[in-house]
């Protein structure tokens, strides 16, 4: 079923590898409420090198730094859902960046609909 269209919101959010929500990643705990909350979608990235307010590089090619890569995760839906969304968010994400951007769906088309 396709439900998402249109003008949308993307929020991204950059946080460390290592963030741990209760014993788990960060980024695990708001994928599983991403997906309890009903969004359209959730997807998380794994940087390879970045730096963010303590001006500390996190990068692959140092072996000390390598185990708390940068972390995005992107979720769009609509700005309704997305806004309702942002609490969890603010729960979550001690350290780190939420961004919100304007973005337009072409196309959201799940597996079992593409068969």
């Amino acid at each position: 079923m396709t439900r998402l269209t249109g003008t949308a919101l993307r929020v991204t959010i950059f946080i460390g590898e290592t963030d741990l929500w209760h014993h788990k990643p960060v980024y695990t705990e708001i994928v599983h409420r991403a997906r309890a909350a009903g969004l359209a979608g959730a997807s998380v990235f794994r940087g390879i090198e970045g730096f963010g307010a303590s001006s500390l590089i996190h990068t692959q090619r140092l072996l000390s730094l390598s185990e708390d890569l940068p972390v995005a995760i992107v979720i769009v839906d609509d700005e309704e859902r997305i806004r309702a969304f942002l609490p969890q968010l603010d729960e979550l994400v001690a350290e780190g960046l939420v961004i919100m951007d304007d973005c337009e769906v072409i196309r959201y088309v799940g597996r079992e609909a593409a068969k």
